[in-house]
């Protein structure tokens, strides 16, 4: 049966791929975790420069910085670092780049653990995969466990059935942790990405579906003596 609470984390590294990630997927899942006290930190990978929405904009990838720091402090994090890597070409890059770049930043925010996307990317973008693989790369090999957000099979496939996009998730007894969020931060957080979060976006309609419900499983389980929970106390 799955954990019905967090990991008790005191410090966590969020690692993403794009601006937006963080709180389009992961929002919810960083404010439970900054209102049981850990302290977050958002490493993300690219600057979202090649989306193809808010291409108007002269400087797309500055514009997403800026968005990328606002919704960080609409969730409450300790802070947010953007690197430079290709938006869109992350799968591109030899692997072993991206893993040295996630344990320069374990080095510097010293995590209790990794938090990511599922590996199959949830929406299966390349980036995101990658984003993921080198995390859970970085994570087994300095013994830092990681947790990977994901979304329910059911969800997944009313998803995919009604949008094209390929969602993927996960039926009930390959959860490791079922959690209740609450999403007033989240929302928040998401109005920041104001070049991204469209109206009508499918995003929308997968928070409509999800309610107040996360799910994540474990990539690289910790030890059992590192397996005590926080009670998540909302503030």
């Amino acid at each position: 049966m799955a954990a019905s609470q967090l990991p008790a984390w005191h410090r966590v590294l969020v690692v993403v791929a794009h601006p937006d990630d963080e709180s389009f997927g992961l929002g919810a899942v960083i404010d439970a975790f900054v209102a049981a006290g850990a302290s977050v930190w958002v490493h993300c990978l690219t600057a979202g420069e090649a989306s193809t929405l808010g291409a108007e904009a002269a400087d797309l990838g500055q514009l997403r910085t800026a968005e990328l720091a606002a919704a960080g402090a609409a969730l409450g994090v300790a802070g947010t670092t953007l690197r430079h890597w290709p938006d869109g070409g992350l799968s591109e890059l030899p692997p072993a780049a991206l893993v040295a770049d996630v344990v320069a930043a374990m080095a510097t925010h010293d995590p209790s653990g990794l938090l990511v996307f599922d590996p199959s990317g949830v929406t299966a973008h390349p980036d995101h995969q990658a984003a993921t693989s080198a995390a859970a790369a970085a994570g087994e090999a300095h013994g830092i466990p990681v947790l990977a957000w994901t979304l329910p099979a059911a969800v997944a496939e009313e998803l995919a059935a009604k949008t094209g996009v390929p969602f993927r998730g996960h039926p009930p007894e390959q959860w490791d942790v079922a959690i209740t969020v609450e999403r007033t931060r989240q929302h928040r957080a998401i109005t920041a990405h104001a070049s991204q979060a469209i109206p009508g976006s499918v995003l929308w309609r997968r928070l409509e579906l999800l309610g107040d419900r996360e799910v994540l499983r474990w990539l690289v389980p910790p030890l059992p003596s590192d397996r005590s929970t926080l009670a998540l106390q909302r503030r």
